[in-house]
């Protein structure tokens, strides 16, 4: 039987972020004063961070 290679395996796991208000957390990309910025947003409260983790 013939073995998948290292980089033809997939993985479609993809982790989610809750902020302590109970809303789910989004990555937003944002172009500001000639910058890309990636931002996490809180759906429910609005709050903006740096990165995901920033919310616990």
């Amino acid at each position: 039987m013939a073995q998948v290679s290292k980089n033809a395996r997939t993985s479609s796991s993809t982790q989610r972020f809750y902020c302590p208000c109970g809303g789910e957390v989004k990555m937003k990309t944002v172009f500001e004063n000639g910058k890309v910025k990636n931002m996490a947003e809180c759906e429910k409260c609005k709050r903006v961070e740096r990165k995901p983790s920033d919310f616990n």
